[in-house]
């Protein structure tokens, strides 16, 4: 116990300090702003705002970029349920019940008991976070490149086909990221792979310049041309309406907790995170509510539920990332690269030699959802202004902050090449329904595998069994391999039924 304080005193010394709170506030604030605007999305938002964080301490970049991720979770609500133009993807869900509220002229109670459900969940997540990131990482410490590789590989596949719908596409996406990955110099023999010449290509693509041209770019090129805006009555959200009735609060309790611990569950495993946690926190609570027939039609339950969830998984998600540095979503994969920029190898070695980078990660957790909190509510009338800002004033400024903030990562013109070039297959990946996300996780994890793979075989003078003998290894490899079966099965099945029933359709 007393090991634990003197960690939550190391973290407050970081997080607390004048630099710490600036960040923290900077990057809730920001990830706010996002969560409420509709059509920019949080990874957009994150690769966009990357730069930045190469010219600041990576203790405050990374507490930043954090604020961010959870800030946009916290606030994406807002337009769902005002306006039923989901901020985020996961917080179409509250919407469900959210905006059937505001109709009803219960949008400040909506909106507060948001804050409060995402508040009671991120202090789960960050509960789970402190508890269990430092024994896994511990036992990590033991892992060989073999655990390494298997737990990357489980990674990869889980991400990209569970929740997807689309396994065969995602696992293509997959393939073209890990050999995205390889341009570059070889690790070991020192040559140039596909590099065509060009000797800024020798240390790898620019990462910044690759995530806002898969997320950025072909964000605002599907709204830019937006003008069907949705209005809200703002003088229908004042503060004294927000407060909710005792019934309300009886209603929305044990619905936080459950959502709470169901957050923290799906958030931990790699490739769920917080849209499938919403969904599924939605669904029991439906099922166990003595009301289920309210539930589209403005229950409480249906606001409280998904938004503990999505913000308990939301924290839950450092946890692999932390203590294994396996990312288990895109936003993930960002905040390793970030790491990576900076010189910090992911992985169970960051908490113990970056002890105040983790400990003050955790703290600052806490204090950006106090600032959250504070934000959220009385600030509900700003929040409703920047609703109406045009998409054609919007867009072509965050266009040329990214570029210019492209161009100064390391100040090539090359960078905003690639940053077209992959606007362009972002935008034609979505045109023809492939996942954008799990190419970026095979770009980022792709050398780090290439790294341990090669580790393994060396070790085991090239046998690819010894993936298979020890046990840990064998074990995730048999999951993975498992997942990768289900997931063909099912796609496989799916084309067939959609098949047989355009026939009977048809005859």
């Amino acid at each position: 116990m007393s090991e634990l304080f003197s960690n939550i005193a190391l973290g407050m010394s970081v997080a607390a300090s004048p630099a710490g709170l600036f960040y923290c506030f900077l990057g809730v604030f920001l990830g706010t702003v996002v969560g409420v605007l509709p059509g920019i999305g949080i990874m957009a938002t994150m690769a966009m705002l990357m730069p930045i964080t190469y010219h600041i301490d990576p203790n405050f970049a990374l507490i930043m970029l954090a604020g961010i991720y959870y800030g946009a979770a916290f606030g994406g609500s807002t337009a769902s349920i005002l306006m039923n133009l989901p901020g985020t993807a996961t917080s179409a869900v509250t919407g469900l019940d959210g905006y059937p509220m505001a109709q009803q002229g219960r949008a400040g109670q909506a909106l507060f008991m948001t804050a409060i459900a995402s508040f009671v969940g991120c202090i789960f997540g960050v509960i789970l976070l402190a508890g269990f990131a430092v024994p896994l990482a511990q036992i990590a410490l033991r892992f060989g490149p073999q655990e390494y590789v298997a737990l990357m590989a489980l990674g990869l596949i889980a991400a990209s086909v569970i929740g997807s719908g689309r396994a065969i596409r995602s696992l293509a996406s997959v393939s073209l990221g890990l050999a995205i990955g390889l341009i570059g110099l070889d690790l070991n023999s020192g040559v140039a792979r596909f590099t065509f010449g060009q000797t800024v290509f020798f240390d790898g693509l620019p990462l910044v310049a690759v995530a806002i041209g898969l997320f950025g770019l072909p964000e605002i090129i599907a709204n830019a041309g937006r003008t069907d805006m949705p209005t809200v009555n703002q003088d229908s959200i004042k503060m004294k309406d927000m407060l909710p009735t005792r019934e309300d609060w009886r209603r929305s309790a044990m619905p936080m907790a459950r959502g709470s611990v169901i957050g923290g569950f799906f958030g931990a495993l790699p490739g769920t995170g917080g849209l499938v946690a919403t969904f599924v926190s939605y669904a029991v609570e439906r099922k166990v509510s003595k009301h289920p027939e309210e539930f589209g039609k403005g229950a409480i339950e249906g606001v409280a539920a998904p938004e503990a969830a999505n913000n308990s998984a939301v924290q839950a998600a450092f946890i692999p990332t932390l203590s294994l540095g396996i990312p288990g979503d895109p936003v993930m994969a960002i905040m390793l690269g970030v790491m990576m920029v900076h010189g910090i190898l992911p992985g169970p070695d960051v908490i113990q030699s970056k002890p105040d980078l983790f400990w003050g990660l955790i703290v600052s957790f806490i204090i950006g959802n106090f600032i959250l909190l504070v934000l959220n509510l009385p600030l509900v009338g700003m929040w409703v202004k920047l609703l109406k800002i045009p998409y054609n004033l919007l867009f072509p400024v965050i266009v040329a902050f990214s570029c210019i903030g492209i161009y100064s990562v390391n100040y090539q013109v090359m960078d905003i090449y690639v940053l077209l070039g992959f606007g362009f297959l972002g935008v034609g990946m979505r045109a023809l329904n492939f996942e954008v996300a799990p190419l970026l996780l095979g770009f980022v994890l792709g050398p780090m595998i290439e790294v341990y793979f090669r580790r393994a075989l060396v070790v085991s003078g090239g046998d690819l069994g010894t993936f298979f003998d020890r046990p840990i290894s064998a074990t995730i490899m048999t999951i993975t391999f498992g997942i990768i079966i289900w997931a063909v099965i099912i796609s496989v099945w799916k084309g067939y039924a959609t098949k047989r029933a355009r026939a009977t359709g048809e005859a």
